[in-house]
């Protein structure tokens, strides 16, 4: 049986680039498990010329299986070994725009690209339909998005993106950002901002943009829509359609720079607190057969807790070996975990 060699993709960050060989390996189980019908055996870390490689054996690869592969999250470059030597094979990561997209926004607490793309990544492969994830046909929510890092990484992939954040001054950059890069990329697009009023009162700011990759695809109607919204997350049923986004995808507050707020009790320290009150909330947003993917910070939430909280809910953990071996450490405060479920059909 062949046998491959995935160079690992370099991070600026020390402590992420430490465990970025183990989430490698489960993100492939994952692929493994949900589109290439378990096929991969034998998976390692080797040392080939002095260079760390993840290493697997699996039959020959063909077009679709290689696709899927070109989605990890840390994909460098993909090698088949032949008598000892790296034969290069041709990745083809979804990128309808460039990268900039997602690393010029810098700022405090920014959760590292990388493992935005692997919770994305994962979240999506647990749809009753993972095939789509190459399709861009999909609509992704991110109900806590920040500057939008998520929504960025939607829109690269070509899927539309919407996304809602309390916090005023993240939304505004965001989308102030969005529509500069807009401007400079010489993108065709429109994009404007306007109120939300639900029974007459003003409950939201939103900005709303429509772009497309070329001129061609706007000619032609192949556009993409991202809104994000200045509004808190549990009125999220009042300015999203029920049962239209295919995925709800977040990264949760950890409790420790930033803490989540709650309706009743304002400012918490436990991500919990707040994933009580907006998961039913969220999950009333997603079609059937969708998926909820959350990271948080372990230390304030157990995930038992956690698990419990969305089958309570009505949705499907995925409990599987790969996905229970994405805890990871970010720093000395927290130890990052993602749980992944999906709502029945």
């Amino acid at each position: 049986m062949p046998r491959y060699a995935l160079l690992v993709q370099p991070s600026a960050n020390r402590v992420y680039a430490q465990a970025s060989a183990a989430l490698t390996t489960a993100e492939l189980r994952i692929v493994d498990e949900r589109v290439l019908g378990g096929v991969i055996d034998h998976l390692d870390e080797e040392t080939i010329g002095g260079v760390r490689y993840v290493t697997f054996s699996a039959p020959d690869l063909d077009e679709r299986a290689l696709a899927h592969l070109s989605q990890l999250s840390t994909a460098f470059a993909l090698f088949e070994l032949r008598d000892g030597l790296l034969a290069p094979l041709t990745l083809t990561p979804l990128a309808r725009y460039d990268d900039d997209l997602l690393t010029i926004l810098k700022y405090s607490g920014k959760t590292n690209e990388t493992f935005t793309h692997l919770l994305l990544h994962v979240t999506l492969l647990f749809r009753e339909q993972p095939e789509q994830l190459l399709d861009g046909s999909l609509r992704v929510l991110d109900p806590l998005c920040g500057r939008g890092t998520t929504l960025s990484q939607a829109l690269r992939w070509g899927h539309d993106a919407v996304g809602l954040d309390l916090d005023r001054k993240d939304v505004e950059a965001y989308a102030g950002f969005l529509k500069s890069w807009l401007k400079r990329k010489r993108l065709k697009h429109t994009i404007a901002t306007t109120p939300v009023r639900h029974d007459g009162k003003r409950v939201a700011r939103r900005t709303d943009a429509t772009v497309a990759p070329t001129k061609e695809d706007w000619a032609a109607g192949r556009t993409q829509r991202l809104s994000v919204l200045h509004a808190d997350t549990l009125r999220a049923g009042e300015l999203v359609k029920p049962r239209s986004v295919d995925a709800v995808v977040t990264d949760a507050p950890y409790g420790v720079q930033h803490g989540s707020r709650h309706p009743e009790h304002g400012l918490a320290r436990r991500p919990l607190d707040l994933l009580e009150a907006a998961v039913p909330v969220w999950v009333g947003l997603l079609r059937p057969g969708g998926a909820l993917g959350i990271a948080w910070n372990t230390h304030v939430a157990a995930r038992d807790d956690l698990a419990d909280l969305l089958r309570r809910h009505g949705l499907l953990v995925a409990d599987s070996e790969p996905y229970r071996a994405l805890q990871h450490r970010v720093d000395s405060s927290i130890l990052r975990d993602v749980i992944v479920a999906r709502r029945p059909s």
